[in-house]
């Protein structure tokens, strides 16, 4: 039925070999995991008998389970999204709405051909799985009901990014929308499951609903389950999961003509209003070319232009829609339902425990990191898309400038996603939960993580000529980094407190982050400053997160900041004195 978009979306993934370097990396990285726990399991304690590594295994693999459900939720949602956002920008969704094609064939062929890589790392992880089966402690339903979380998953959330892409006409506005939902739809079932907000019922009602609609807790309760055969609490997930794609595909199959009708109207044909007025024989050849009002222009307010034009534009005119208003409204939304809770919480209980504050703080510092690297990276994909990045080229514009313009315009635009951390780390430094000392290093850590994600966001899209590939690089960095840090805190909470021998297998997954961030920054532009610091940052992190379980905050602060400033500067450097990379890089990926 909707055979032409996938096939085109498979013979034009089997050009970009990276996709399948992708999937095979992700498959070694959940081996790597795996063998990394067995080498501190073994390292720090001794297996006595088959039990010892039943229990073993059935720890992994509820690390492994909770981990391949978030990179699946974000992986779907993104590439979907990205799928359906370059049919817009190279102007072709319109090109398909001119064929036999009908609307459900078109957005159930966007839904299938953005999901189509996710299956097949879907499927790498099932080997992972089934293998973890011959070595004991999990069954056979733990591990398909885990799969079935895990598809029904990817489905509802690529339903998700193809109705918000198909809706929204500005990539930034699909990117933003589309993890804020995500963001929104799981930490709102977390906090209903945690006391039955807003409504009393019992805890264990509260859990059961969560567990029903939230696919966090679908799949904690999937890998827990040791039962024989899969019931129906692990079917009401996948239901509902199901449930919500069809009415979300409906409402794009209903919509998608309405929506691209919407995104295509164009101004009519008249002349600027700080233009000289129009003489007899231009007005003439206007009423030629169809002009219905042929009543002289009048002369308007003029907007006079700053001396940093780039900049301008970035900060004087809605260059990425106004419907950006409603992200940063949200974005602000959940900033003061954080300090409302944690104000609830200080008040109820005394004080607060540094787990709970970072429940509230971390959840927004990533969502924030996420939608300054979003914003910069479409900051540069637009241009190419709507072919201005060659008018830019050819003026008197220097690269500093453009890059110092673009940097700026983003931090302008994401104002909220930077200071309501700030104001957040500030409250808690009120209530007196934060030393001034560590807010300081809090502070200092958080701009050096916000440079880094705002200069990785513009390196990308230079990079990178393909706005799809630009985009899908910046934010998975930025994601796996993350996910990195966390698994990797996890590892060390749950297998041992002893770091000597953790350091070992610690080093074989540094190797691996290097190589990622090495193909990530430098691999389109190599430099020996972009080596050392795609070397340095996965060491630096994992001193910072030694240092942090162990309590010595400066050494967290210094190393962080060091380790990302010095990477953010191996990438601004470079564009600040080379405007040319650009066209180099969009000659190559053409060719």
């Amino acid at each position: 039925m909707f055979g032409p978009v996938i096939t085109r979306e498979a013979l034009t993934s089997a050009r970009r070999p990276r996709l399948y370097l992708a999937r095979v990396a992700c498959a070694a990285a959940l081996l790597v995991l795996i063998c990394t726990a067995w080498q501190v399991v073994t390292g720090t304690r001794v297996v006595r008998n088959t039990g010892d590594l039943a229990r073993f295994n059935a720890l992994v693999f509820q690390v492994l389970a909770p981990l391949e459900l978030v990179v699946c939720m974000f992986l779907s949602a993104i590439s979907v999204a990205l799928t359906v956002t370059q049919e817009k920008d190279r102007r072709t969704l319109a090109l398909l709405l001119l064929t036999r094609l009908a609307n459900v064939e078109m957005v159930l062929g966007q839904l299938a051909a953005g999901l189509l890589g996710i299956a097949s790392l879907g499927l790498a992880a099932g080997g992972v799985f089934f293998w973890t089966y011959l070595l004991g402690g999990v069954s056979l339903a733990q591990i398909l009901g885990t799969l079935l979380v895990l598809a029904s998953t990817a489905l509802l959330c690529g339903s998700l990014g193809c109705t918000i892409a198909l809706w929204r006409e500005k990539t930034f506005q699909t990117m933003a929308g589309t993890v804020l939902v995500l963001v929104c739809w799981t930490g709102g079932w977390e906090l209903f499951a945690s006391g039955g907000w807003p409504l009393a019922i019992s805890p264990e009602s509260a859990a059961a609903w969560a567990s029903r609609f939230s696919p966090w807790h679908a799949v904690l309760q999937a890998a827990a389950n040791p039962a024989a055969g899969i019931g129906r609490q692990q079917l009401e997930f996948p239901l509902v999961a199901l449930l919500l794609a069809i009415l979300l595909n409906g409402l794009s199959t209903w919509k998608i003509r309405a929506w691209s009708g919407a995104s295509e109207t164009h101004a009519p044909l008249e002349p600027r209003i700080d233009a000289p007025p129009a003489s007899e024989d231009e007005q003439h050849a206007l009423d030629r070319f169809g002009r219905q009002d042929t009543a002289p222009v009048k002369a308007g307010r003029v907007r006079s232009v700053w001396a940093r034009p780039i900049l301008w534009r970035e900060i004087r005119t809605w260059a990425y829609g106004r419907k950006v208003l409603a992200v940063r409204a949200a974005f602000a939304a959940l900033a003061i339902a954080a300090i409302v809770a944690l104000g609830d919480l200080e008040t109820t209980a005394g004080a607060l425990s540094r787990l709970d504050a970072a429940a509230w703080l971390v959840p927004l510092f990533v969502l924030g990191l996420l939608l300054v690297n979003a914003q910069a990276v479409t900051s540069i994909t637009n241009e190419r898309d709507g072919q201005t990045l060659d008018l830019l080229l050819v003026t008197d514009i220097t690269p500093g400038e453009f890059i110092g313009g673009k940097l700026a315009g983003v931090l302008y635009n994401t104002k909220e996603m930077v200071l309501l951390p700030i104001a957040l780390c500030g409250y808690l430094w009120w209530l007196g939960e934060l030393s001034g000392e560590n807010l300081a290093y809090l502070l200092g850590g958080w701009l050096a993580v916000l440079a880094f994600a705002a200069v990785l966001g513009l390196h990308a899209g230079m990079s990178y000529g393909n706005s799809r590939v630009a985009i899908g690089v910046s934010l998975g960095t930025l994601f796996f980094l993350v996910i990195g840090v966390a698994t990797c805190m996890r590892i060390m909470v749950a297998f041992s407190g002893s770091f000597s021998f953790q350091l070992q297998p610690f080093l074989a997954a540094m190797v691996g982050g290097f190589v990622g961030l090495y193909l990530a920054l430098g691999a389109r532009n190599p430099s020996p400053a972009i080596t050392a610091a795609a070397l340095i940052c996965p060491l630096a992190t994992l001193y910072a997160l030694t240092s942090f379980l162990l309590g010595y905050t400066l050494a967290v602060f210094l190393v962080t900041t060091a380790a990302y400033g010095f990477a953010a500067a191996a990438m601004l450097v470079p564009a600040i004195y080379e405007f040319d990379v650009v066209e180099r890089r969009r000659g190559r990926d053409e060719s």
